[in-house]
């Protein structure tokens, strides 16, 4: 009997994360991570499990528009839809409709990014297999095929794409092997909140350290003196060897970035992370040039492929920051990969927030099996938070990310987490 999708629910999932100050930031003071959290559920087979990613406030919204995209998939043939992801894409993100309240951004593209992460999730259930290893262990041909070209082919045409993919594919199992024994590298953002102590920044960092953690990122932007403060009680802690990276999460402008980097240059930051509006290419271009040799990395509110793809041409950015909730799934984070890959930049996604870290693994594996065939110079964000409320949560190794083996995209949540944090009824709200 063939599976049909026969309906969605959407669950508004709130986490109470200021009254702690944990994720805080210049831009975010006191944000309260939460899911706008969709189940597609099947009458036959495994249900998928997909979200996007808010921090309190607008996850109402998100979720309403969840529901408005889910109609498009609601009756169909599960099948149908995996036998071509790449249509199954351009029927969720290319509603006329919908489109025309946000095409490709926005708050519809966030409803877009957690469907797409839903299906991914349920196609990875029925193949028996996590979403890295189901797509890594695609043909060039069939990889390229998931990716919309229409806006990006100037770019990096998908004949060139594909040339590249087969040109990477002969060491794909010896990367597969190296991945399950040695891990992923990462660096950690969870010693490094805008809101914490100095006390408890230096614990936090040495207990990183006592685990193995070699790259370490602070926030900055809400004043200097104190970010210079904070910059010297972590650069004191981790030795000149070790990494330390910067994010002013959009704050300043671009003279101010230009300036402030001046300053907190004497701390050996490796990159500085959205240094200004992430809509503005040419600011980011200019902030490139005159902070060098410190790298600028943007990426986590850049909205679409095609932005990515002017970031890259304009030389605005030197280190690609994908996420798995701001485009629309897999297959629009591959072709962000693509791109990257062609022009040289290491992809070092985001994964701050709630379930970020358990989907953007997957991608980060598939770039090194199948994309740029090298983790050199790549590190994927690691946050030490709400990993409990997951059925398959991240694993972690001295500073490296571990695969999952469960089939699925790893972001089903446990039934408990959904009812206790479900807003605005759940027992931690009431």
């Amino acid at each position: 009997m063939a599976a049909r999708i026969t309906h969605a629910t959407t669950h508004d999932i709130r986490f109470p994360t200021s009254r702690s100050l944990d994720g805080s930031d210049a831009m975010n003071e006191a944000p309260d991570y939460s899911a706008a959290y969709v189940i597609l559920h099947v009458d036959n087979g495994p249900d998928g499990h997909g979200m996007t990613f808010t921090i309190g406030r607008g996850n109402e919204l998100c979720c309403a528009a969840i529901d408005a995209v889910a109609k498009l998939i609601v009756g169909r043939d599960v099948e149908g839809l995996f036998a071509d992801m790449g249509a199954t894409w351009r029927l969720v993100t290319g509603d006329s409709h919908l489109r025309w309240t946000g095409p490709e951004k926005g708050v519809i593209h966030l409803a877009a990014a957690a469907i797409m992460n839903a299906l991914w999730d349920m196609y990875g259930k029925v193949a028996g297999k996590p979403v890295w290893q189901l797509i890594s262990e695609m043909s060039p041909e069939d990889m390229a095929s998931l990716v919309d070209w229409r806006y990006l082919a100037d770019a990096l045409p998908p004949e060139e794409a594909i040339e590249r993919l087969q040109d990477k594919a002969e060491g794909r199992a010896e990367r597969t092997a190296d991945l399950l024994t040695n891990g992923y590298p990462a660096y950690t953002t969870s010693a490094g909140w805008l809101g914490y102590s100095d006390d408890k920044i230096r614990a936090l960092v040495s207990d990183a350290l006592g685990q193995g953690w070699t790259h370490f990122k602070m926030k900055v932007g809400a004043n200097l003196d104190d970010d210079c403060r904070r910059a010297g009680i972590i650069r004191d802690e981790i030795g000149p060897a070790r990494y330390l990276m910067m994010d002013a999460n959009q704050v300043w402008g671009v003279e101010q970035a230009i300036a402030n980097m001046g300053r907190l240059a004497d701390y050996a930051p490796y990159w500085i992370e959205e240094p200004t509006s992430p809509d503005d290419i040419l600011g980011h271009a200019r902030i490139a040039r005159a902070v060098a040799p410190i790298k600028v990395a943007t990426g986590e509110h850049c909205h679409n492929a095609v932005m990515f793809k002017q970031l890259m041409q304009a030389q605005a950015l030197e280190i690609v920051q994908v996420d798995s909730c701001r485009l629309a799934g897999p297959n629009e984070l591959l072709a962000v990969m693509l791109m990257a890959d062609k022009f040289g930049l290491p992809v070092c996604p985001h994964a701050g927030g709630v379930g970020l870290c358990e989907l953007i693994q997957h991608m980060s594996f598939v770039d090194y099996i199948a994309v740029s065939a090298t983790h050199d110079n790549r590190v994927l964000e690691f946050v030490d938070h709400l990993h409990e409320h997951f059925l398959v949560p991240v694993t972690t190794r001295n500073g490296r990310y571990i695969p999952p083996s469960a089939p699925g995209f790893s972001v089903e949540m446990n039934e408990d987490s959904l009812e206790k944090y479900r807003y605005p009824d759940g027992a931690i709200w009431t």
